[in-house]
């Protein structure tokens, strides 16, 4: 049972509760302020009752703080919660009855149109109103109240709507007032994500992104259309502290043509997440926020375009190997098999080459330089109607005393006036 005085923060804990723990049984339904699970099933499956109880009670308390009953039937353990709201209560089969026999009226619903009437009549607990001819309450105070009983007491089977998981996440939220400022919309926003953290947990699941909708209130829609924003990983995840983050940098550039009324919050690109042992080492803790993470936030923040990451291409030239693309997308893209033959090639390659000078036949670069390995002959770019970057090319490895190991060619095809040497790359 959460905690919360806000009654659409309860019910939205409620869901996300309700959700989140399917993970231990499918049968999880809502019943007046509380989530109910049959977990009989699953005693096994999580080694034993008490480590299961454990399990679900350290669950539970990550969504909000909560009392936990355990009993053989659904009203009976929510008459213990309502009685002891404030640690762990339960009780066995033998040990039902007297249990419950000893709990206050009000700790079952079907009794509370009639506690007055109760009252007058003497009884003071549940089990002074089972007490009473079954043919009178009947008469008198309707056959809910003996159904009621006779299923807190486990004379009667259970029956009850179990959580249905929908098949896609989209969840609106309508705020009580308007919203004038895009910030101000963050609090809805980390409502629906939470819940969006307990759908991703129940399905075993991560997100790619997700697509936040606004609606604007009534005086305004003819003039301004309702927004939109999509926040993407590299990466499924369902860490939606790190999602929170990424929509906050976005909504505090976003302006607003009128007044948010409602928000609409829809999870994209949903697929299975494998999540591996975690270590036990302290040293193997990851702290903070991935590099991925940092990455992400900060393109959100700076724009996509402002933080570049190389990316290998599938080409020989070595002008042409890589490409600068959006950090914020560039680890997705699919990973180039390296060519052994280019196993030689240094890891530094300068963006515009380098024309060296000569002594006699020889090249220079802080002092003459001399050739270790080559020639690698490159040839390319005649085939594809580019013939402004016509590649001739041979390729040495040079030795310089002052700057180490060099990355040099000798043009092939000579121009009027060019250099025939130059420096592309220099080894670490």
């Amino acid at each position: 049972m959460p905690e919360a005085t806000d009654p659409v923060d309860a019910d939205a804990l409620l869901q996300a509760l309700a959700w989140a723990l399917l993970q231990f049984s499918p049968r999880v339904c809502r019943l007046e302020q509380a989530v109910l699970l049959e977990a009989e099933a699953s005693v096994r499956l999580f080694h034993g009752k008490r480590d299961l109880v454990s399990q679900v009670q350290q669950q539970a308390a990550l969504w909000a703080p909560c009392s936990l009953a355990v009993a053989p039937t659904a009203l009976g353990a929510l008459a213990l919660l309502k009685q002891h709201s404030t640690a762990l209560q339960g009780c066995k089969p033998q040990t039902l009855q007297a249990t419950l026999d000893g709990l206050p009226m009000h700790c079952l619903a079907a009794l509370a149109h009639h506690l007055p009437t109760l009252q007058r009549l003497g009884c003071r607990s549940l089990g002074q109103v089972r007490a009473l001819p079954r043919g009178g309450v009947s008469r008198r105070f309707g056959a809910g109240v003996l159904d009621a009983l006779d299923r807190a007491y486990g004379l009667k089977p259970e029956i009850y709507p179990w959580v249905a998981l929908p098949e896609q996440f989209r969840l609106r939220l309508e705020f009580s007032g308007r919203i004038e400022v895009a910030q101000g919309m963050l609090f809805g926003v980390q409502r629906l994500l939470l819940q969006l953290k307990a759908w991703l947990l129940a399905r075993q699941s991560g997100a790619i992104g997700v697509r936040l909708h606004w609606e604007h209130d009534m005086q305004r829609r003819s003039e301004a259309a309702a927004g939109s924003m999509e926040v993407r990983t590299a990466e499924a995840t369902r860490d939606t502290a790190h999602l929170a983050k990424l929509l906050a940098e976005h909504l505090a550039r976003t302006p607003l043509a009128a007044p948010v009324v409602a928000i609409t919050l829809e999870a994209l690109g949903v697929e299975r997440l494998q999540i591996g042992n975690q270590s036990l080492l302290p040293e193997d803790r990851v702290r903070g926020e991935s590099l991925q993470q940092f990455v992400e936030r900060v393109s959100a923040r700076l724009g996509p375009e402002q933080v570049l990451r190389a990316q290998a291409v599938a080409d020989h030239r070595p002008q042409q190997m890589q490409t600068w693309a959006a950090a914020s997308t560039a680890a997705a893209s699919k990973p180039i098999t390296p060519d052994p033959a280019q196993a030689s090639h240094p890891a530094w390659i300068l963006r515009s080459p380098l024309p060296l000078g000569m002594d006699g036949h020889r090249p220079v670069y802080q002092g003459p330089l001399t050739l270790l390995a080559g020639p690698e002959r490159i040839e390319a770019d005649w085939w594809d109607g580019q013939g402004d970057d016509l590649t001739l090319r041979d390729y040495f490895i040079a030795h310089s005393a002052t700057s180490g190991l060099l990355w040099v060619y000798r043009e092939r095809l000579q121009k009027r006036g060019a250099i025939g040497w130059y420096l592309h790359g220099v080894y670490g």
